[in-house]
């Protein structure tokens, strides 16, 4: 199976957060486990805030990215077409809210993940939570819209 984010097209696959293409990134790959959307990272010491711990901007990033593919896959889903026709489905991020609950540890595996609240014509909105070790660490609340067409190269 592949991940939402493998589907989108080259031009569109350099964000540090999700894009494929970039080697420094974090290239989040995100997935449909039923109805709802899961990513994992085991984020390394150079995402730390504190000896042990993660940084808010990893969490927020991971929400990030994790929720604009959900959407992008939400709305194919509610579409009824697979994630390669055309014409492309991409959205970027019109608001970010994160609540950091816990501190969320470095060098365990993190969970997120997504839940479609809310699908209209140009805006999707997914609600996450990030997970380690089963403890939820952070929830956020992500809307996202149709990408514009200034941002295309395509």
């Amino acid at each position: 199976m592949k991940a939402f984010q493998e589907y989108y097209p080259e031009d569109l696959s350099h964000c540090y957060g999700c894009g494929r293409l970039n080697e420094h990134g974090l290239q989040i790959k995100s997935y449909w486990d039923g109805q709802e959307s899961v990513a994992k990272l085991i984020p390394n010491e150079k995402y730390i805030a504190i000896p042990g711990f993660a940084y808010g901007g990893l969490i927020a990033s991971l929400i990030d990215c994790h929720c604009t593919g959900t959407a992008a896959a939400a709305k194919y889903r509610e579409e009824g077409r697979d994630m390669d026709t055309e014409p492309a489905l991409r959205y970027v991020t019109a608001s970010l809210k994160v609540d950091f609950l816990a501190p969320t540890p470095l060098g365990v595996e993190l969970e997120i993940r997504g839940k479609v609240v809310e699908i209209k014509e140009k805006k999707v909105v997914v609600e996450a939570t990030v997970l380690a070790e089963n403890k939820i660490c952070a929830t956020g609340k992500v809307v996202a819209v149709r990408m514009p067409k200034t941002m295309l190269n395509i």
